[in-house]
């Protein structure tokens, strides 16, 4: 076993894997495979380092969770329950905050082409602030905020021009970036002005996000100076201080050999002696600060079980495992190139042995989870764990090929709760609509 433990994660006395107290092939038989298993306990853990970290370093900040890295009633519920305000980028998103009754003025709006739709849905429900991302969707929120007769309270979001140093795909902080106004070229400065310049919206600070997976607190103490810099400008411009400054998210997890996360202590402290010393330097008030953490709260905190099946050895070429699931419930590794690592859950004190990559079921040749693999010999029917499968994995799966997406369980002191129930084959069906019909 060469899998990383997090967590409540350990090796139980009949030698099998267990999350939360729960014996890992148990819950593979009670639930059935393909299957989410979140680690209740290290997401509460997770968010409440967040908030004791950042209101040590910063007493006026708010750490707010990124719901787009996995998203559900149950994990709304949780963030409710731990005082952390709620990111939410789509009607969708937003709905499943509130049908929990999530408190509507700890939820932020984003996303780079806000429909009408949401935009008055935000609106009626009463987010706390809609971050907005372009000079259309200006003039669409302040029309549609007069049109209610309500007052629009926004941040507007920023490229810093950060280059940090993640896959290309989750680089949000460049110049070159399809999220944000640019700061080098004038744009975001001009969307200031325009902000100021519509009766309907009420603007409170700015917004910024370099990216994701960032194990580099450099990046994160260079936005801020960026930031900052840029708020002295705008103080200056418009004549009034900046009382919120969002920078984001993204800091790294473990996934596999070679990362090396950053404590949350250091980031918040890093953030927090960047901003009170740009504050110092340019003479300003001390905004407020928000965060938004999404994988480093629940990336590490979620295991995908699966049943291995077909073992194809193709002899001084590769050994291929196949398993029940993969690219439809796990994209990241076609998506990012992203690795992974895994044991065999009902027998984790036996030799690795065998070196194997694991394939998924999909009629795609990318259909890869993870190469060269060091594992005990497999025989169909094992249950293969991989770990720090929280973020990305759900909210991002499929349907692809028809198949269906697996369930969701909350595990926790030896019990184990089911929050997103597995799809049917009628659950497959229900929205198509045959021809004449």
């Amino acid at each position: 076993m060469i899998m990383k433990l997090h967590g409540t994660m350990k090796i139980n006395s009949a030698g099998h894997l267990e999350i939360g107290g729960c014996d890992a092939t148990e819950l593979a038989q009670q639930f059935g495979t393909p299957l989410y298993v979140m680690d209740e306990t290290l997401i509460r853990e997770n968010c409440r380092s967040y908030v004791h970290s950042f209101r040590a370093a910063y007493p006026d900040s708010e750490v707010i969770y990124a719901s787009k890295v996995f998203s559900t009633r149950a994990i709304c519920q949780l963030m409710k329950e731990e005082d952390m305000g709620l990111d939410v980028v789509s009607a969708g998103e937003l709905l499943t905050a509130v049908s929990v009754d999530f408190p509507v003025d700890r939820i932020y709006l984003h996303g780079n082409n806000k429909s009408p739709q949401e935009l008055t849905m935000a609106l009626q429900k009463g987010v706390r602030r809609i971050v907005c991302d372009s000079f259309y969707e200006l003039e669409l929120l302040n029309s549609i905020a007069t049109g209610l007769g309500k007052k629009a309270d926004i941040l507007l979001r920023l490229s810093p021009g950060i280059d940090a140093h993640t896959h290309h795909y989750i680089k949000t902080g460049t110049i070159d970036s399809k999220f944000g106004f640019c700061i080098a070229n004038g744009q975001a400065m001009e969307a200031v002005l325009a902000a100021e310049s519509y009766p309907a919206l009420d603007l409170w600070g700015v917004h910024c996000h370099i990216g994701s997976q960032i194990f580099d607190l450099d990046s994160y103490a260079e936005a801020a100076q960026t930031m900052m810099a840029f708020v002295a400008e705008m103080t200056e411009k418009v004549g009034k201080p900046v009382r919120e400054l969002n920078l984001g998210g993204g800091l790294g997890i473990y996934y596999s050999e070679g990362d090396s996360p950053r404590q949350v202590q250091l980031y918040a402290n890093c953030v927090a002696e960047n901003v009170k010393a740009c504050a110092a330097e340019y003479g300003l008030s001390l905004p407020r600060i928000i965060v938004e953490p999404g994988r480093s709260i629940v990336g590490e905190a979620g295991t995908t079980l699966y049943t291995i099946g077909a073992i194809k050895d193709i002899p001084s070429v590769r050994k291929y495992v196949a398993v029940d699931g993969g690219m439809t419930d796990n994209p990241r590794p076609a998506l990012y190139q992203a690795k992974y690592e895994a044991a065999l859950a009902n027998r984790m004190n036996d030799e690795n042995t065998d070196k194997v990559s694991i394939a998924g079921k999909c009629c795609e040749s990318g259909d890869m989870l993870i190469w060269d693999l060091e594992l005990p010999v497999a025989n169909p029917g094992d249950i293969l764990a991989v770990s720090s499968t929280g973020a990305y994995n759900y909210s991002m799966s499929s349907n692809y090929n028809r198949n269906l997406k697996p369930a969701v369980i909350f595990v926790a002191g030896g019990n184990a709760r089911l929050v997103v129930q597995r799809e049917t084959y009628e659950d497959l069906l229900r929205n198509d609509v045959l021809i004449g019909a």
